[in-house]
C-alpha cells in the first residue's frame, strides 16, 4: 500500500504549531482543509493524556461551533491518535495564519474555562468520566503562551 501523506511528515523535526495537513475536494466541489494543531513535539516531548485531550475536544468543539464568524465553516475538531495534537477541519482553504486569531480565542477559552465540561454527562458522551479538565487547561495555556502568542513561520509550515 502507498504511504499516506501524514506519515511522510518528518516527525523528528516537527515543531509545535498549526499546519495544513491536507486539502480535500468533496464530490460537490467544496474544499475542506485539515489543520494539524500540534501541541507537543512528537517523540521529543511527552504526549498529552487522552483524558486531557478528551476534555479539550469537548471544550474546543463547543467553542468553535458557537463562534459567530467560523461556526458555519467548522466541520470537525478531534484528537490525534498519537496524543500530540488535534485536527481541525474547516470548509474552504484558509491558510494557517488565517486561523491563528480563532485558535488563540479557542485555547484561551479552554485555558480559562471554569465549571462542568460541556457534554460530560452519561446521556451526552460515551465516556463522560474520561476527562482531565485541569490538565486540558494547563496544556491549552502552554500552547497559547508558548506557540500561538509567539507564532513564527517555522510553526506554520511542515519541515522539509
Amino acid at each position: 500500500m502507498e504511504k499516506i501523506a501524514s506519515f511522510t511528515i518528518d516527525h523528528l523535526r516537527l515543531l509545535r504549531g498549526v499546519y495544513v495537513s491536507r486539502i480535500d475536494t468533496t464530490p460537490s466541489g467544496d474544499k475542506i482543509t485539515t489543520f494539524d494543531i500540534r501541541l507537543t513535539e512528537p517523540n521529543r516531548e511527552p504526549a498529552i493524556s487522552p483524558e486531557a485531550l478528551h476534555a479539550m475536544e469537548h471544550l474546543a468543539a463547543t467553542y468553535l461551533r458557537n463562534n459567530e464568524e467560523w461556526k458555519s465553516r467548522v466541520v470537525y475538531w478531534g484528537p490525534m491518535g498519537c496524543c500530540t495534537g488535534n485536527y481541525l477541519l474547516i470548509q474552504g482553504t484558509p491558510a494557517p495564519a488565517d486561523i491563528i486569531p480563532l485558535l488563540k480565542d479557542t485555547f484561551r477559552f479552554i485555558a480559562e474555562f471554569e465549571g462542568e465540561v460541556p457534554g460530560a454527562t452519561p446521556k451526552d458522551c460515551g465516556n463522560y468520566s474520561f476527562m482531565d479538565l485541569p490538565e486540558a487547561k494547563k496544556q491549552a495555556k502552554r500552547f497559547l503562551d508558548e506557540v500561538l502568542e509567539k507564532i513564527s513561520p517555522e510553526n506554520l509550515s511542515y519541515p522539509q
